[in-house]
Formats: structure tokens, sequence, C-alpha cells
């Protein structure tokens, strides 16, 4: 018989009958419907095979009909563990209460672990976890998911330069880069100072070395700047030069604007549905009804849930609709001109270190053509020019 594993779910009955007529008891059960498989004939001539238990009322009004003995030996299935497990109740209770207890379990926080961070930054850190939620004894898929864990931490603690965040079994583990202090400059050899880049010297201050140039000097890539030689020519000594020299520097830019741009942008409207996952297939528990968005995103957080160290292929699913709308943005050609701008000058200090800024810019070129704003920009900046090169043989 196909699909057995079904009829196990309902019942299996194993029936044996003997005497006479048993062939046209087996007919009679077929007229009656009642299915019947593994049919065996036995040592004293009777026969057995195996039945339905939704048959079993069925079979008993045959066996009125006929003069065979028919004895029900074997009861398997679904049903008969159930009322086994009745019985037993005790015993079946505790172990799934002890099952239920081990899965709560297994989907909890028991752990938090930090590497790479001082005493004072763990405190930290974990301080900044117990305000997001994310503390022992709490249940993993209550809290945010590694990533947004990670972007919390990073942005709201300023003693760390990266933090990696990572879920093992029920342990976070948290591997942390402090920022360095500045360390003592290394011991370094005889050295000048000389321009990366040209440039008009804004700002000079000289720590050791002998300086080569002034205030307002317009400066050439590769110029000596602080020479290393110190002293008389017949008594020169070599020493490490060591400055700060600032110089106005410049950037030339092309940027181009159209005057209407078009771009979606998020509503702020959010629509959300939750499913629970079986592998690849998603049951619906909230959140019914059809998305009316025209445009959107989706965001999905999944949870899986968890028994001991593994993972079942079960989750909890929380799907987000972010409504999308599209927007038409409109520049006169003022307007366009100044965007302009700010995008080159951002692009530039995007280059430049903290004491270092942009201080001026000129149009070289402006067009206006096919709805859209081209400038040629020149930017001018105050940066860092130093560049150490070592005192050879001869210098």
């Amino acid at each position: 018989m196909k699909n057995q594993w079904t009829s196990y779910l309902y019942g299996i009955v194993k029936v044996t009958i003997a005497g006479r007529g048993t062939e046209r008891f087996l007919n009679d059960c077929m007229r009656e419907n009642v299915v019947v498989w593994n049919v065996k004939r036995s040592k004293d001539n009777g026969l057995s095979f195996y039945i339905r238990l939704q048959d079993v009322h069925a079979l008993r009004i045959v066996a009125r009909k006929n003069d065979c003995k028919c004895r029900f030996e074997k009861r398997v299935g679904f049903p008969f563990l159930v009322r086994r497990s009745w019985k037993n109740s005790g015993f079946v209770l505790g172990l799934l209460a002890f099952l239920v207890v081990i899965f709560v379990l297994s989907n909890m926080i028991w752990g938090i672990k930090i590497e790479g961070a001082s005493p004072e930054t763990e405190h930290i850190i974990k301080k900044e976890l117990s305000n997001i939620g994310v503390k022992t004894g709490k249940f993993q898929f209550s809290v945010k998911n590694p990533d947004d864990i990670q972007k919390s931490l990073t942005d709201n603690i300023q003693q760390i330069t990266w933090v990696g965040v990572e879920l093992m079994g029920t342990t976070y583990h948290l591997k942390v880069v402090e920022k360095n202090q500045p360390e003592e400059e290394e011991l370094v050899g005889p050295r000048h100072i000389v321009a990366e880049k040209e440039a008009v010297i804004k700002k000079m201050f000289v720590e050791q070395g002998q300086p080569l140039t002034t205030l307002h000097e317009h400066v050439t890539k590769g110029q000596v700047l602080v020479s290393g030689l110190i002293g008389k020519e017949e008594e020169q000594k070599k020493v490490a030069a060591k400055a700060e020299i600032f110089g106005e520097t410049w950037y030339k830019s092309t940027i181009t604007i159209p005057l209407n741009t078009t771009f979606h942008v998020l509503t702020g409207d959010t629509k959300d549905k939750h499913f629970i996952q079986f592998g690849s297939f998603r049951i619906p528990i909230w959140g019914f009804g059809k998305n009316t968005y025209k445009t959107y995103e989706v965001e999905d957080d999944v949870y899986y849930l968890k028994f001991l160290n593994f993972t079942l292929p079960i989750a909890y699913v929380n799907e987000t609709f972010l409504e999308k709308e599209e927007i038409t943005r409109k520049y006169t050609v003022k307007q366009a001109k100044e965007a302009a701008l700010d995008r080159g000058r951002l692009d530039v200090e995007h280059n430049l270190d903290d004491k270092e800024k942009v201080i001026g810019e000129k149009v070289l070129h402006q067009t206006n053509e096919n709805g859209k704003v081209r400038l040629t920009v020149l930017y001018q900046a105050i940066e860092n020019i130093v560049k150490t090169t070592p005192i050879v043989q001869g210098d």
C-alpha cells in the first residue's frame, strides 16, 4: 500500500483470520471498501493482513457475515502512541517540560565576552550593551541583530575604532579595536623636510633643523623647506629635521548638477508582517492584508530558533515594508551653482585631515546646457605639505 506513513498517523491494525472462506472474507472486505495490505498466509491456513484504524468498524460487519474467526493482533500508529503515553502522562509531561526548558534556554543570552578592550573600555561597552537591551537572561530575538549592535557601539563609544559582534550559541563575542593614543616618536636618522606639493607657505613652525624658506613664499614639489644640516659648512652636523608647515594648495574640480532630479525617498510610513518560517516556507501569524504601497522597500529581520548548539530550520521573521515616494527636485541656475560648489568642496575636504581645510574657491568656467549646470572650480586649501627625505652622502 502506498502512503503508509499517512495511515500510520491515523493508526494501523494487524488482523488475523482463520476458518473457512478466508478468500471470500477478503473479497467482502474489498466490497466494503476496507483497504488491506501485506496479506500473508499463516501456518494454520489462516491469513494475516493490515487495515486502517478507521476501517475496523467495517471489518466487524464483514466478520459477522462469514464463518472466519477474526482477531486483532497488533495496533500501531500515532493514536495508539498517544493512548499509551497518556497512561504514562507524568513521564511524558516531564519530558516535554524538559525539552521546552532546553529550547527556551537555548534562545536566551547567557554570556557576553569582550576581547581586545581595556578594563575601562570594557565597562563602558557593557554599560552601552545594557542600555540597548543586550544583557544576560534576555531572549535573542528580542534584541538587535549583531550588525545593529555593532553600529550602535561604534556610534556611541568614542574610545573604540571598530568592534566586531558575533553570536555563537548563547554567547555574544565582541572583538574591540581601541583608539590608539599618540605614541612617542621613534628615533629617526638625519633627514631633510621637503615640500610634498606646490604651495604658498602660510604657517611654519620649525622645531629642529635649518629653515630654507619663509612665510608667503611659493615653493615647488620636492623643494627643501627645512635642512637637516646645521652649523657652519666646515662643522656641519646632521640632525633629523622636524617642523610643522602648512601651505596654501589648489584643487581643480569639474562638477555637473542637473536642474531637475527625480529620486525616491522614504515617507516614514511602514507596515509590519510577522511569519513563522520553516525552511523556505513562511506561515503568516500577524499583519494580514495586501500591501497597498505603490513603491516600497522591504527589510527582513530573521531570528532562527536554536536547540542547544544547533540552529533549527525554524525562524521568526519580521518583514517591514517601507513606503517610498517619487520626488522631483528642481533647481534654479543659481541654486544648482551653489549645490555644485558645495559638492566640490566636500569632495576636496574628504581628502583633508582635521587640521586642514578649504579656505576659498574660484569659478573658472560655467556652462548651462541640456538642463545641467557645469562648473570648473579652483579650490584653495590649507594643508600640511611636509614630507621627509633622508640625508644622503653629498648633500
